[in-house]
């Protein structure tokens, strides 16, 4: 398996030491990390972290193949950050937030300042549809007959439509400020989540091995995504998913962990179905991982 040239680790060291790396915000759903700006997308991009998104666009909400943000990491890419000291809660800048009652009544109002600004814009493009919907109905109704009077009747019905259009604030669209994402609203909900009870296992030896194995493809420059459909741990792209296929499915195994040679058989002809080489990782006690190339060719 041939990795890229530049190490992963090695960048965010480096960017780290000349004061370039951003610290991105995690706001914890359970024990799920999620990143709510677009800035610390773009950042946990640049570091070769995909994520995946969850969130529904505000224009198209009723469909899920375009998604945008949160954006939803894997536990090792979580993990990656914080070792790394590139993520920190959002749960601290929430609590002091909420100390400052004046900056609370601040964000409130500024709130329903932009509902109001909102209100307007749409109230103006409302009208603008009526007045076209307006023109389209009596210009057919009319056909071929023109002149003063007709254009004088157009004008008065859209004058009259002007004077007496009301836009109620029940049909305003809905805006969601992700910019402000939190729980700063509700301390029950927020105290309940930051409690010390993981839905997960963190600690375990299957964990533990994905995890090192995550790191030691990541810091060889590969980008990593989830393989459940693929029944597998990792998908590996050699470079952003957006640009390429993946070349690998990882699977991750500990040195003294047995598998039956029918899950053998199985996940090795998947990968040749999806065209992709199969990967059995096991990390080493000495930090090295491992790895073992599957390819089905055939029964014998």
């Amino acid at each position: 398996m041939e990795a890229p040239p530049c190490s992963q680790v090695e960048e965010l060291q480096q960017e780290q030491e000349h004061g370039s790396s951003l610290v991105v915000g995690l706001s914890l759903c359970d024990s799920a990390p999620l990143l709510w700006r677009f800035q610390d997308l773009k950042t946990v991009r640049s570091n070769s972290l995909v994520g995946a998104l969850l969130g529904s666009l505000p224009r198209t909400p009723r469909q899920n193949i375009r998604l945008g943000r949160p954006l939803l990491l894997m536990p090792e890419e979580e993990r990656v950050l914080r070792e790394h000291h590139g993520a920190a809660a959002l749960s601290a800048w929430n609590q002091v937030r909420n100390r400052d009652a004046a900056g609370a009544a601040e964000l409130r109002q500024r709130y329903e300042e932009e509902q109001q600004r909102s209100l307007e814009e749409q109230s103006i493009l409302a009208l603008e549809d009526r007045k076209l919907a307006l023109l389209r109905a009596m210009t057919s109704s009319s056909g071929s007959e023109s002149g003063a009077g007709s254009d004088e009747a157009l004008q008065c019905r859209l004058l009259a439509l002007e004077q007496n259009f009301s836009f109620p604030r029940s049909a305003l669209a809905v805006q969601l400020s992700t910019a402000r994402a939190g729980l700063s609203h509700c301390q029950e909900a927020c105290a309940f989540l930051e409690a010390d009870r993981p839905i997960r296992e963190q600690d375990s030896p299957r964990r533990d091995a994905r995890y090192q194995v995550f790191r030691d493809l990541w810091g060889r420059g590969f980008f990593l995504t989830s393989a459940g459909k693929f029944g597998g741990d990792f998908l590996v792209y050699p470079g952003d998913p957006l640009r390429f296929h993946a070349h690998f499915i990882a699977v991750c195994l500990t040195l003294d962990e047995s598998i039956c040679m029918l899950d053998v058989l199985s996940v090795a002809r998947l990968g040749s179905n999806v065209k992709k080489t199969v990967l059995l990782c096991s990390p080493a006690p000495d930090g090295s991982v491992h790895y073992t190339s599957l390819q089905w060719s055939g029964m014998m």
